[in-house]
């Protein structure tokens, strides 16, 4: 494999075994399963929103109380 650690390089892997842990390796994505596909819904639906305002929103109201004498 390679070199041997020695002393100080034994210490570090000791103490670095924690995160090799089955407990700690990819746990976000099984704690929230359906995250990813809401994110991406949420996503098309801000897109499809922006889309409708843009193209039918609605004309803007000018009410002009000078002229109504």
């Amino acid at each position: 494999m390679g070199k041997p650690l020695g002393p100080t390089g034994e210490f570090f892997k000791r103490r670095d075994e924690w995160r090799k842990h089955p407990m700690l390796g990819n746990q976000l994505r099984h704690a929230t399963p359906g995250l990813g596909i809401a994110i991406v819904a949420f996503g098309i639906y801000l897109v499809g929103e922006a889309a409708y305002n843009k193209f039918y929103s609605p004309q803007p109201h000018h009410s002009s109380n000078s002229h109504s004498h």
